[in-house]
């Protein structure tokens, strides 16, 4: 089964590629220019502009640098390599005609400096957009700023901490509610508003505990940031209650958007009870991750929180859209002008092709597929399904491996390792912490029947190798391109190598 082989190239860094002499540039100058090479440049440039040293920049032909790129793009692994069921991320397949669109000359030769009158196709885009995410979510308004998820989380709470001083209110409720299986980024946006986080624990259900709930509230709570469905893939059977309970004592009801591709035509957050919703536009809406940006968090309110929304927004008089500045208790900027646009390009193609027919179907197939995987894994030996087998997830799963662990030593962090080697990702590891050696798989609506059951009989081999010769699964992976790393010093700050600078400091710290 393991006919997979990742890329093994013995690539160099791209400054020890580089030869003497060898440049890439293709100058407009005379052929005494051009043998002066790149010197020739500097003749456009104003002195006061120049560099006073030449910067440290390796000599590549344009073979080599594409050479180079491609060798390392062969040993690394997307979404478009095959499945990725990172958990709560949401890793689907990204239609490649979102990329096309966005890279329109009439999308990125555009410039947030321009007059209205000129760009208001561009406006006319975020507009319905706006409106799309609106009927989506059940929201009265959006602001398209945030440039990610957890960048709209810490919007939302800058809107709840405006909300509470408007009214007066803000020197007591200092306190914002989490479940204990939250994203960690609720916790630290709450934390960096100024908020005091009170965490409540799930029930045997995986839900919240109603009655922790109730103990928790008070005059001092501002608000509940919630995940629904949850991260262990369950529904709030409770929402409407939860709502009434934050509602009660004066709070406000946060939505993390995260999982919103269980239930997108389904239900909606604003008729569940939530004032203040986040979505996370490369996962719902397909735009791609890109190694952690460029993203788009776009945040909605409820009509009464509406004035405090980061300006400008998009308004629309007529068949005329202009750039609304009539927020009157506004938190400001959040964000460089107008938010990611060729991010909200991608995902305003998304639903207009998807429809909104094609919005639910999504949110039926990521939930069968979801409960497929799940069903099929915890049957095998040494995994199992937490927090009641007979409750249906919604679009992921948390499959626990203390059984595994338990019977032959091998973790969860060894299974996902030893999954690479089949030419699969790992889901994501240790998350929520509720859960012991958890590992929570989301094979999103983009993966077929046929992939969704060779993923799970890549988990039954895994667990025969486990119980038969677990030495294989404890030492991968062993058909990527790098194998088993010195964890430790991989985490230790002083081997970060994130530049070449960096690099270059590590050298000159060596004897």
């Amino acid at each position: 089964m393991t006919g997979f082989r990742q890329a093994r190239w013995n690539e160099p860094s791209i400054f020890k590629v580089g030869r003497t002499k060898s440049h890439g540039v293709c100058s407009p100058f005379s052929s005494e220019d051009q043998k002066m090479g790149v010197d020739a440049l500097t003749r456009l440039i104003p002195k006061n502009l120049l560099r006073r040293d030449e910067p440290n920049l390796p000599a590549l032909s344009e073979v080599d640098v594409v050479r180079h790129f491609t060798r390392l793009s062969q040993a690394n692994f997307g979404v478009d390599n095959g499945a990725y069921p990172l958990g709560s991320c949401t890793m689907k397949y990204s239609p490649k005609v979102n990329d096309a669109i966005a890279n329109s000359d009439k999308v990125h030769w555009i410039h947030p400096h321009q007059d209205e009158s000129t760009v208001q196709g561009a406006l006319e885009i975020m507009y319905k957009l706006s409106q799309w995410f609106s009927e989506i979510t059940g929201m009265n308004g959006f602001t398209l700023q945030p440039s990610a998820g957890a960048h709209g989380e810490y919007t939302g709470a800058l809107i709840m901490r405006a909300y509470h001083r408007e009214r007066g209110d803000l020197e007591r409720r200092r306190e914002i509610i989490v479940p204990d299986s939250a994203h960690g980024t609720n916790l630290a946006s709450a934390s960096m508003v100024g908020f005091h986080v009170v965490v409540v624990p799930s029930n045997e259900k995986g839900c919240v505990d109603m009655d922790a709930l109730e103990s928790a509230v008070s005059e001092r709570t501002a608000g509940l940031m919630l995940t629904n469905p949850n991260t262990l893939g369950i529904f709030e059977e409770n929402i409407l209650e939860i709502s009434r309970i934050i509602h009660d004592v004066g709070g406000l009801l946060y939505y993390d958007g995260a999982n919103l591709n269980a239930i997108m035509g389904k239900a909606r957050p604003g008729d569940m009870g939530f004032d203040i919703v986040h979505l996370n536009l490369h996962k719902t809406f397909s735009t791609p991750h890109g190694g952690g940006g460029p993203g788009a968090g776009p945040v909605g309110v409820v009509e009464a929180l509406e004035g405090f929304l980061p300006v400008p927004t998009v308004g629309r008089d007529g068949e005329h859209f202009y750039l609304n500045y009539d927020h009157p208790q506004t938190i400001g900027r959040v964000g460089g002008f107008y938010g990611n646009f060729e991010v909200l390009v991608k995902a305003f193609t998304y639903v207009l092709s998807m429809g909104g027919d094609g919005l639910s179907r999504v949110a039926e197939l990521s939930v069968l597929n979801a409960n497929y995987l799940a069903r099929k894994i915890s049957e095998i030996k040494g995994f199992s399904l937490p927090y009641g087998s007979g409750i249906l997830r919604k679009h992921e799963c948390v499959i626990s491996c203390s059984k595994l662990k338990m019977d032959t030593s091998v973790t969860a962090k060894d299974v996902a390792k030893r999954l690479l080697d089949f030419g699969v990702h790992a889901p994501t590891m240790y998350f929520p912490l509720i859960v012991e050696e958890a590992l929570m798989l989301e094979p999103t609506e983009t993966e077929s029947l046929e992939e969704l059951d060779r993923y799970a009989s890549i988990f039954a081999q895994i667990s025969r190798e486990a119980y038969e010769d677990p030495t294989i699964v404890l030492n991968a992976p062993h058909n990527t391109s790098v194998g088993a790393l010195d964890e430790v010093k991989a985490s230790h700050p002083r081997t970060f190598c994130l530049s070449w600078r960096m690099r270059k400091k590590q050298q000159e710290r060596k004897p």
